[in-house]
């Protein structure tokens, strides 16, 4: 019988540990957030450029303005962000206004993308980075459930399924009309 070394017994161990740390990760109840700062708190200035062939960018003044509104950070090259797509669709076919923040990408590539899926944002801008910094981006997609008064109500890092839309967007959009219009 060959003798067992100590070094060929622990590549097996050391990948069973890991595996039981990723499994363990999986089912945590809180796996789909990620804490933010900015809940509770005004959006942070915006520095945005324009996305060549979609208008200005949107302004400070435009997250301040009556009425609940998203912000989505969004890119082309992100596969994500294709999928919550008819998510946002449905969002902005509602009424429901929805600021795109176009993220480290060409203006070729955002074009060509909303030509292809439709356009459901009200407004659009670019970021090479610095404002995603400022509001503690993760990733991208990443959307923001903004108040009538330019507060963050939720903050969502990932893409928008029907489960995430039904339980936590919608109901962060449900608590942003409620502080800024409570007789509503």
């Amino acid at each position: 019988m060959p003798r067992i070394r100590p070094l060929m017994v622990l590549p097996p161990l050391v990948f069973l540990a890991v595996a039981a740390l990723f499994a363990a990760g999986n089912f945590r109840e809180d796996r789909d957030s990620l804490p933010s700062q900015r809940e509770g708190q005004f959006a942070p200035p915006l520095q945005l450029g324009a996305l060549e062939g979609r208008g200005a960018p949107f302004t400070d003044e435009t997250l301040r303005e009556d009425g609940v509104k998203l912000v989505n950070y969004w890119a082309s090259w992100c596969a994500p962000c294709r999928a919550e797509h008819p998510m946002l669709e449905e969002l902005a076919a509602e009424g429901l206004p929805i600021w795109g923040i176009n993220y480290k990408d060409t203006a070729r590539q955002a074009n060509a993308f909303l030509d292809e899926l439709g356009d459901p944002f009200a407004g659009h801008g670019t970021d090479a980075g610095r404002t995603g910094i400022e509001w503690g981006l993760y990733g991208v997609p990443e959307t923001y459930v903004i108040d009538g008064e330019g507060r963050i109500v939720l903050r969502f890092a990932g893409p928008i399924t029907r489960r995430v839309l039904e339980e936590r967007i919608r109901p962060a959009i449900e608590e942003a009309r409620e502080r800024t219009d409570p007789d509503s």
